[in-house]
This record gives C-alpha cells, sequence and structure tokens, in this order.
C-alpha cells in the first residue's frame, strides 16, 4: 500500500490538496442566500481556521522545532493579537466590510473568556471577516492577510521569545 503512494505524482497530490482548500462553492461563487444564512460566528468558526493555517503558512520557514513553531504560531492566534491585527486592518476595509466587522463584534457571545471581552469581540470580527472574504473573494482575502505583519522574525509584543 505503501508502494502505490510513492507512485502518485506531486502535481496530483498538490491539485488535490487545493481542492481540498477551495471552498465548496468556488471563490466568488457562494450565493448571497447561502452566505446570508450563516452567522457571523459561523463565519468566525471558518475565519478562525483560514487566519490559523495562514499564520503557519507564514512561520513555517526557517525550519525549527515543533514546539517553538507553535509557541510562534500561539502568540499570533490569541486573542489579543488577533485584536491588534484588526486595528492594523481598518484603514484598508471597505463599508461593506466593516459592516461584517459590526455585526460580528455584535454577535460574539458573553461567555467567560481568557482574554478581555473587548478583545474577544474583535478577534471574533477579524476571524468572521476572514471567513466570509474565503467565501466570496479569495483574491480580497489575500489582500487583506498582505497587510498583517506576520514573518518568522517579527514576534508580537507580550509574546515569549522561542526557546
Amino acid at each position: 500500500m505503501a508502494q502505490e503512494s510513492q507512485n502518485v505524482p506531486v502535481t496530483s497530490l498538490a491539485m488535490d490538496l487545493g481542492d481540498l482548500l477551495r471552498p465548496a462553492y468556488g471563490a466568488d461563487q457562494c450565493p448571497e442566500t447561502q452566505l446570508r444564512s450563516l452567522s457571523p460566528l459561523a463565519l468566525a468558526y471558518v475565519g478562525d481556521a483560514v487566519f490559523e493555517l495562514f499564520v503557519r503558512s507564514r512561520l513555517l520557514w526557517p525550519p525549527q522545532q515543533v514546539r517553538t513553531f507553535h509557541r510562534q504560531v500561539v502568540s499570533h492566534v490569541r486573542a489579543e493579537q488577533q485584536a491588534q491585527y484588526l486595528e492594523c486592518l481598518q484603514p484598508h476595509l471597505s463599508t461593506a466590510e466593516k459592516d461584517i466587522l459590526r455585526r460580528a463584534r455584535n454577535a460574539a457571545s458573553g461567555r467567560k473568556v481568557r482574554s478581555s471581552l473587548r478583545d474577544y469581540r474583535q478577534a471574533t470580527a477579524l476571524e468572521a471577516l476572514l471567513g466570509y472574504l474565503y467565501l466570496t473573494d479569495a483574491q480580497r482575502l489575500i489582500e487583506v492577510l498582505s497587510y498583517l505583519p506576520i514573518t518568522p522574525d517579527a514576534m508580537p509584543a507580550g509574546a515569549s521569545p522561542p526557546s
């Protein structure tokens, strides 16, 4: 069985992975009626995964111990840092995108969280925006993410340095 998987061309594996990461409707094809049926928290659920995958891929090089890699990723995806990233993005967002943020902030639950309620709501808003863009406009998603200063050598304030 392991023998068979070695004969699969790399290009075929890459195409399969691309299909896996592509939204169900493809970029720019999610019907508006379907989109409106999703709550801001459902968009945030998707956006959380999109953001974590983005951060992981940005920090993948140079190679390092998985423990160090994980610590760096966590420092970028925690609610306090996401709230700061949202502040960075504000000047670059359209009115419609800001409306998504507003809806998601208002929808964020009041449950107990480790961070402040304000940071948690801001983080939820960022994740909802990323989820929305993932489902509707992949190019815009890439553009928005490109404004974020996420690189292996740029650790967020308050993050513990790798050991």
